[in-house]
């Protein structure tokens, strides 16, 4: 296996940055803080991309689609089939997230990493396939030790590409029927909290299929008490994507590419990522907050003060590349007002 990558030093944000962009903040012709969230945005991205004046022109978002072996335990509103016949639906800009993209002018990378409805070779999606889906981790754990390394090696990949191609902002999506209940599992036993505080509605589920979907997780953590740190927690109660997003995390940090997290799993998979590796954590701006039980819980964890709250609870990044646009323009903002001094306008 080739874990070891994953506790790689990770880039350091540029604090001589940071306190000039601060200090340029305080100097625009506003009173200081009344641009809200908009000035610490630039603050930040200022300071993460080691440059005076962020710029959010290059996107790239990779959305990750997965099976999942505890689909089996009828979790999802949805039939399994969806998540193969999604992947087709990316490609032919069908999606939210497609639109989503192509709106930004974003680059959208679809990577299957298996599906048990396998659509096959198609245009535009990357076939980086692991196994048909995850093992039922109420039964045996989700993944063998391979097919973990697989996975985050190739949300790690992705990463790679993307800051090759001149990227300035990296977005993980995901998709894959069941993988609320994988995501609630993992974070359950990550943050050693109950499956109730955790586990939502997800593709729509009535009251009782919560309950259901709720005792499915109690029965996966006590097969898998056993189960010490995150790395070995996403082994047994993960997903190909979930791990694949974790990678694409840790190695956006250690390359230096900020990262724009998306939702309840992709927060998740921030967590897991924050705790196989600490340093991770300056790297991650947080999109929205979703509607999906249990996220609060996870942006709580994380210290993290979203963007939006707009009630969604979509997944495959788009309420991350919803984000965008305002990320945008507090990048427009920092850089295009004038000073008190440029303007000739008195101070305080």
């Amino acid at each position: 296996m080739s874990f070891h990558w994953l506790t790689a030093p990770c880039a350091q944000p540029d604090l001589a940055i940071l306190g000039e962009a601060a200090d340029r903040q305080e100097q625009l012709t506003k009173p200081p803080g009344s641009l809200g969230m908009l000035e610490a945005l630039a603050v930040d991205l200022a300071s993460l991309q080691h440059t005076p004046t962020p710029a959010l022109d290059k996107v790239w978002i990779s959305v990750f689609v997965a099976d999942h072996g505890v689909a089996a335990e009828g979790v999802s509103a949805f039939p399994q089939v969806v998540t193969g016949e999604m992947v087709r639906n990316f490609a032919s800009g069908g999606a939210a997230i497609s639109v989503l993209s192509r709106n930004l002018g974003a680059t959208l990378d679809v990577v299957n990493l298996g599906t048990v409805n396998d659509p096959g070779e198609i245009p535009g999606v990357r076939r980086q396939i692991i196994a048909p889906s995850t093992a039922n981790f109420c039964e045996q754990p989700a993944m063998t030790e391979q097919q973990l390394d697989s996975a985050l090696m190739i949300g790690a990949e992705s990463v790679r590409t993307a800051k090759a191609a001149g990227a300035q902002l990296f977005i993980g999506g995901e998709m894959g029927i069941a993988n609320t209940t994988a995501a609630a599992a993992l974070a359950s036993a990550l943050l050693q909290e109950p499956p109730s505080c955790l586990a939502g509605a997800g593709t729509g589920l009535d009251s009782a299929g919560v309950l259901h979907k709720v005792s499915v997780i109690e029965r996966a953590l006590a097969q898998h008490a056993g189960a010490q740190g995150a790395l070995e927690q996403l082994r047994c109660l993960g997903g190909f994507e979930i791990a694949a997003l974790a990678g694409a995390f840790v190695m956006a940090a250690q390359v230096g590419m900020p990262v724009l997290v998306d939702g309840f799993i992709t927060t998740t998979a921030a967590l897991v990522a924050v705790h196989l590796q600490p340093q991770v954590q300056p790297w991650l701006l947080f999109a929205h907050r979703s509607k999906e039980h249990g996220h609060a819980r996870l942006l709580r964890a994380l210290q993290a003060d979203p963007v939006l709250d707009l009630g969604l609870r979509l997944g495959e990044a788009s309420g991350a590349a919803a984000a965008v646009p305002l990320l945008r323009l507090a990048c427009a903002l920092h850089n295009g007002m004038a000073t008190f001094a440029q303007a000739g306008v008195s101070t305080a």
